[in-house]
């Protein structure tokens, strides 16, 4: 017995790393699985390849599972519906929706190409919206349905020469936030990971000093993707029905939960603020509670991945 028997799942991105993963793990937890990949490089922008994601849906099936394959783009909300068509007509429903697919251009803000920065967000902002668009008046009418959407640290802490991605993905952290919010009265739940691994988009990011080099190294050695997808997977099943609305990370055998912005400090101003009294009060009285520009470590105290 599976957590997901009797359940349809549909992973994008499900030709190669997280995605593969999670459609692979889902599949060995008793779900019927629609393995949605374009087959396109990492960059995006080329035709793509139906393999991927029939490579995966075949190893599937070898393996006793049930799958489909599908290659079309969730740059597209038609196509985004023809998944949710799909799963009906070849499996009769669809419960829960695992979201890691993705491209990269990375750039420094100040070279960035209009180009560099509506593909990414398109793939990822508008991908995001598509497939959820696309499928969450099902789940509605089902009152039963579960999105992993997949956020970044490039968002939540910030990355340099991930302007774009890290502008999409923080935007995917505050859509999961209001459709878990408008869902929970329909049974509709959402959660976002933001996940460190070791696939082909992390080995893409260049290696600018021994910081990055350092940082590479060890999770191509200890961090794998099979550990966020396994966790993608836990939170789509029933037994994780009372999570929503949370945003999660994964790295490596460290699971992470994350705060979400709050006012961390408030001052008042009877007679209100002047600009003098901005600058000389305000800002000095809240500048011991400034985020430095230093991306948090990625090792904790304890020697492990962060």
């Amino acid at each position: 017995m599976g957590v997901l028997d009797g359940k349809v799942v549909l992973v994008t991105g499900g030709g190669n790393g997280i995605g593969r993963e999670c459609a692979l793990i889902a599949a060995a937890e008793g779900a019927k699985v629609v393995v949605n990949d374009l087959g396109g490089s990492l960059a995006g922008g080329d035709e793509g390849s139906a393999g991927p994601a029939e490579t995966v849906a075949q190893e599937i099936r070898a393996a006793g599972g049930q799958a489909v394959s599908n290659s079309n783009s969730v740059t597209s909300l038609k196509a985004c519906e023809g998944l949710l068509e799909q799963a009906m007509d070849s499996f009769g429903g669809l419960h829960a929706v695992i979201n890691p697919a993705g491209i990269l251009r990375d750039r420094m803000f100040h070279k960035m190409s209009e180009a560099d920065w509506d593909d990414v967000i398109a793939v990822h902002m508008r991908g995001t919206f598509n497939v959820c668009r696309a499928t969450i008046e099902h789940f509605r009418n089902q009152g039963d349905g579960a999105y992993m959407l997949f956020t970044s640290t490039s968002g939540l802490l910030g990355n340099i020469g991930q302007g774009n991605y890290g502008a999409a993905k923080m935007g995917i952290a505050g859509l999961s936030r209001i459709i878990a919010m408008e869902g929970a009265a329909k049974g509709v739940r959402c959660n976002c990971v933001a996940p460190v691994a070791w696939t082909r988009m992390t080995q893409s990011v260049p290696v600018r000093d021994e910081a990055s080099a350092a940082r590479q190294k060890l999770i191509a050695e200890t961090i794998r993707a099979d550990q966020p997808a396994r966790f993608s997977v836990a939170l789509v099943c029933d037994a994780a029905k009372h999570v929503t609305g949370q945003v999660f990370g994964v790295s490596g055998d460290n699971i992470l939960l994350y705060s979400q912005p709050r006012a961390i400090a408030t001052l008042n101003k009877a007679e209100g603020w002047t600009i003098p009294a901005i600058l000389n009060e305000a800002i000095p009285a809240m500048s011991d509670k400034f985020y430095s520009l230093e991306r948090p470590p990625l090792t904790s105290n304890d020697g492990k991945a962060a």
